[in-house]
């Protein structure tokens, strides 16, 4: 596959644009360069866009490939129309408007996911968990665990942080995640705050000599990121779970979507449903 360019091209911020995309690309082994044009709302910006895509297609001897949700026609027609020299693939009306004809209705060709978010509850409620998530990150609050929908458990280090953070802002799930730490290993025992909310408990491990690379980035040449560490901790978090009955996987090999799922799938099926 030849060097090329892929953009997204949104009158809102281009999130579902580039994630939607990006689902597609990955079913390719290539690694186009990624441009994203957000907030494309008006004729004069998307000639620009459309003068930009003929400037890499100048360059790269190749046409870019260009994801496109616009709701505003005659912005959209700058982009599908013959100046573009791009392979155009238009998201609504590939799939938005086929909808249209079997619902029998038409949309609301909202500009964004976000807009009037202010009066989304769902809205309100990524942010309302965002918040927890931050104020129970790294164990650093047992206060309000019984509010929490997920509690994620494992040794520092381990992608706790980043998957209760997803968690809060793609599900609007509530995750607090609590290190486990050597004197954890010593009790044989969940921390004491989390003990009444073993049910809502989910372990993540790692390799211990991924962990090991992580640990020497963030302290070179210390025992915390010695491998005859990692290995102990690592074995000792995993025995830990298995004694508690607690299900966890390991995050070596797995994207934090995959992640997410899992705990999902294990904790709060419910969210799957909506």
């Amino acid at each position: 596959m030849p060097h090329r360019t892929v953009f997204f091209v949104s009158d809102g911020t281009g999130i579902t644009a580039e994630t939607f995309g990006n689902s597609i690309l990955a079913q390719f082994s290539t690694k186009p360069r990624h441009v994203r044009r957000p907030f494309i709302d008006s004729v004069e910006k998307a000639w620009a866009v459309v003068e930009e895509i003929e400037q890499t297609t100048q360059i790269e001897g190749v046409r870019p490939i260009v994801f496109i949700t616009l709701v505003n026609d005659a912005v959209r027609e700058v982009l599908t129309g013959p100046a573009c020299k791009a392979l155009v693939l238009d998201m609504f009306r590939t799939f938005v408007e086929p909808l249209e004809v079997e619902f029998g209705m038409k949309s609301n060709h909202r500009v964004g996911r976000f807009s009037d978010a202010a009066k989304s509850e769902e809205y309100n409620d990524r942010i309302e968990a965002i918040n927890f998530s931050l104020a129970h990150d790294d164990g650093q609050s047992s206060r309000n665990l019984a509010m929490a929908d997920v509690i994620l458990i494992g040794v520092s280090r381990c992608g706790k942080t980043p998957t209760s953070l997803y968690l809060a802002m793609q599900h609007g799930i509530k995750a607090a995640n609590c290190p486990l730490i050597p004197e954890d290993f010593d009790r044989g025992t969940l921390p004491t705050p989390l003990r009444p909310y073993k049910a809502k408990c989910f372990g993540l491990t790692i390799d211990p000599e991924r962990l090991a690379q992580i640990r020497h980035e963030r302290r070179p040449d210390s025992k915390y990121a010695s491998l005859a560490n990692c290995r102990h901790e690592v074995g000792s978090a995993e025995a830990m779970m298995r004694r508690e009955g607690i299900g966890w996987l390991s995050s070596t090999h797995k994207s934090i979507e995959e992640i997410a799922t899992t705990i999902l799938r294990d904790i709060r099926p419910d969210r799957l449903v909506y």
